[in-house]
């Protein structure tokens, strides 16, 4: 039982309540309009994280996630810190201790140096955070493009869809490393450009036509054809109506799009063609440069970047594959 004042007498009333003290009727109609739909989206999150958590490969994928994170943050702090620029440096680092380099691991570089006498272990950490912003970025502008030109295209339909389709198909059909192996060769490609590059093709690649697919199912529910009928222009129903419901779809399509960025990048830098400072593609690409590239004897200067490469994007995939139970109904086990 709850009780509230009575608006003329003042005197407490008791409004009835069921038995696990949940929220009454008249307590939820009583509410802003944003606290209900908060409510609701941490219901449904809370919901959505169960299911996640029951997938195997999923917990794997955000464990290696979690572990390439802590990489990450930790970087700043040790060459702060810890480490010194002159010797840690993972670009102009070098240690004149040692005379032969590439130098086997040992107690001061735990994973050894390259040909240039530079810790792999520092261009290892100081890489992460790299990987980390160009997979963001390459995700985030892939979902609002694909969501934006999916929605739009199934609202409208007609010429501007065939349009927009027509793109879609010529994308689709690109070689994606070929043509960015181009534009790198014509411009002077940096991270961000090449995550904002990576981004729009996706995003008006084979990602817009899957969630057009969606949107259009979207488009006939009853709730959007209420809206229209309350004067809900296009913009308020393509924006407020249909893109949400596009989100859940969305979020399993930015877990790829980081793992094709990754890989992107790997390839990119492993021909030498992006102007940033260190990367693990970099890192092989000094390497192959100095013919170590299947010195299995010095295994420290391929393995550690390879395997990260392999394992970060495998850990987004995996991450998106456990995505795909929670936003598919069809897929899961209860």
């Amino acid at each position: 039982m709850t009780q509230k004042l009575d608006m003329i007498t003042g005197e407490p009333i008791v409004l009835p309540s069921d038995s696990r003290g949940s929220d009454t009727i008249s307590d939820v109609l009583e509410r802003p309009l944003w606290q209900v739909r908060l409510q609701l989206a941490w219901r449904s999150l809370r919901g959505n994280l169960a299911l996640f958590a029951e997938s195997p490969i999923g917990m794997v994928g955000l464990a290696i996630i979690i572990i390439f994170a802590l990489m990450a943050l930790s970087w700043p702090i040790l060459i702060n810190t810890v480490w010194s620029h002159t010797i840690y440096d993972p670009v102009i680092g070098y240690d004149i201790s040692i005379v032969d380099h590439p130098s086997a691991p040992s107690a001061a570089h735990l994973l050894g140096t390259d040909v240039l006498g530079r810790d792999i272990l520092a261009q290892l950490l100081s890489s992460t955070g790299s990987e980390f912003f160009l997979g963001m970025t390459a995700a985030l502008v892939t979902v609002t493009v694909a969501t934006t030109i999916g929605a739009v295209s199934a609202y409208y339909g007609g010429i501007l869809d065939t349009v927009l389709m027509r793109i879609a198909d010529i994308i689709i059909m690109t070689p994606f490393i070929t043509l960015l192996i181009v534009l790198s060769v014509l411009f002077n490609v940096q991270l961000i450009h090449l995550g904002i590059l990576l981004g729009i093709l996706s995003g008006f690649g084979g990602t817009a036509v899957i969630l057009k697919s969606q949107a259009l199912s979207i488009k006939v529910r009853t709730y959007i054809e209420a809206a229209r009928v309350a004067g809900g222009g296009d913009f308020h129903i393509i924006f407020y109506h249909i893109v949400p419901n596009l989100i859940p779809l969305a979020t399993l399509y930015l877990m790829f799009a980081v793992s094709n960025a990754i890989f992107a990048e790997a390839v990119l830098s492993f021909f030498g063609l992006l102007n940033i400072r260190m990367s693990w593609g970099i890192m092989i690409y000094t390497s192959q440069n100095a013919g170590y590239l299947l010195d299995f004897e010095r295994w420290w200067l391929i393995f550690p970047s390879s395997v990260s490469i392999t394992l970060l994007s495998a850990a987004f995939f995996l991450v998106g594959r456990a995505l795909d139970g929670v936003v598919n109904p069809k897929l899961r086990r209860r």
